[in-house]
């Protein structure tokens, strides 16, 4: 396929990592670039996904594979019908990105250090998650290797920038 088919093509570009790492932030900015639908993660989680993590509690994997269902289904069920969409979910495991995979996927990872994520998460204001959570974010992220990575201490713009030029999606 060339270069000009593959950019009219849809695509799901998922931006993954851990929370604070401005997956929200940056996948409205890209939405909006692109001309396409947003779709946070969070909003698909059970509430009883997000109580526990409001009492920072970590969820399991027994808690996250309904979710990442959920998420499967609306990246095929896009791409299916032709739209471009972008996904913010944390995907910290390698199995989860396989889970979610198919052709037409993208990966995004916002990597950044763990101090800069825990000043932006203590910011927030009316968001379930718990600051306590970070540390078992970090420790359970299995970093990608197969995914575009870019570093989230940058501006969203620059980072929505980057993005549009490294997948060429201008």
């Amino acid at each position: 396929m060339n270069n000009a088919s593959q950019r009219q093509r849809a695509n799901a570009i998922v931006l993954i990592g851990v929370s604070g790492s401005g997956k929200t932030t940056v996948g409205t900015l890209l939405a909006k670039a692109m001309g396409c639908q947003f779709y946070d993660g969070d909003d698909f989680h059970a509430p009883e996904n997000k109580a526990k993590m409001r009492h920072g509690v970590p969820l399991t994997d027994q808690d996250r594979w309904p979710w990442l269902a959920g998420l499967k289904h609306l990246i095929t069920e896009s791409l299916t019908n032709g739209k471009t969409i972008v996904l913010a979910c944390s995907a910290l495991h390698r199995d989860y990105r396989m889970f979610l995979y198919r052709d037409g996927v993208r990966f995004v990872y916002l990597k950044g250090d763990f101090e800069l994520f825990k000043k932006r998460i203590e910011g927030r204001k009316d968001h379930f998650f718990d600051p306590g959570l970070l540390p078992s974010q970090f420790n359970e992220l299995e970093e990608p290797q197969m995914a575009l990575t870019v570093d989230a201490a940058k501006t969203p713009e620059e980072i929505v920038r980057e993005i549009q030029d490294r997948l060429e999606l201008r």
